[in-house]
């Protein structure tokens, strides 16, 4: 009788195992990635934003009509300057453009007829 209720003990340990779920894995927070170089989105002073991916660019206006004011193509420099080629859709004109990564956020750039001008990184 000890083998069978022993056995009857250890078949109840089993179903009851069963039931027993492991805890869910948890899942792990979402780390945001810096952009990196002049991938992303860039703000001037006169609230234009552009947008920078893959090689191409677009500025638009952020006044709610999202109007497309400029677009373009952009390349890294072995000096690390970023050369575009811009064209703007105000002006009907093609221009080149080099920018510099700043320090502090911010995309320091000379038109080709030495106008400067700054974007600043919108995260």
């Amino acid at each position: 009788m000890k083998i069978k209720g022993s056995l009857a003990l250890i078949a109840a340990a089993a179903m009851l195992s069963a039931c027993v779920s492991s805890p869910q894995p948890r899942s792990m927070p979402v780390v945001q990635q810096q952009p990196q170089g002049v991938e992303g989105n860039w703000q001037d002073p006169n609230g234009l934003v552009s947008t920078f991916m893959g090689g191409k660019f677009e500025t638009r206006t952020a006044d709610g009509t999202n109007t497309q004011m400029a677009s373009g193509t952009y390349s890294q420099q072995p000096d690390g300057l970023y050369q575009l080629s811009l064209y703007s859709n105000v002006n009907k004109t093609t221009s080149l453009v080099n920018c510099r990564l700043g320090s502090s956020g911010q995309l320091l750039c000379t038109s080709q007829n030495g106008k400067q001008f700054a974007l600043t990184r919108k995260i």
